[in-house]
């Protein structure tokens, strides 16, 4: 499922309006319209509140988000793939 799908549903499921959601986690409708159709990615600010209203799964939702960004990031490139490897062993190496 993609963020916005996400959101949406989440919204929807509990019932609340754009408006309603938009004023909760303190941004705009559009703003709230343009996270839902994917147009826009949340702040990490605004996605901690909207998984905070929305009652959502913490580590599920930020892991969503950040491969969100990653894939902005990386698309395209010719070796993203690599990188994203090269990537993950860095990491792995610092946890230890």
């Amino acid at each position: 499922m993609e963020l916005g799908e996400l959101i949406k549903s989440a919204r929807e499921g509990k019932g609340l309006l754009m408006r309603e959601l938009a004023a909760n986690i303190e941004v705009d409708i559009a703003q709230i319209s343009r996270f839902e159709k994917g147009d826009r990615r949340p702040t990490k600010e605004q996605i901690l509140k909207l998984i905070d209203v929305l009652e959502l799964d913490k580590e599920e939702v930020l892991t969503l988000w950040l491969s969100n960004k990653i894939i902005n990031d990386v698309e395209g490139e010719e070796v993203a793939l690599q990188a994203l490897k090269l990537a993950q062993n860095r990491i792995k190496k610092r946890k230890h």
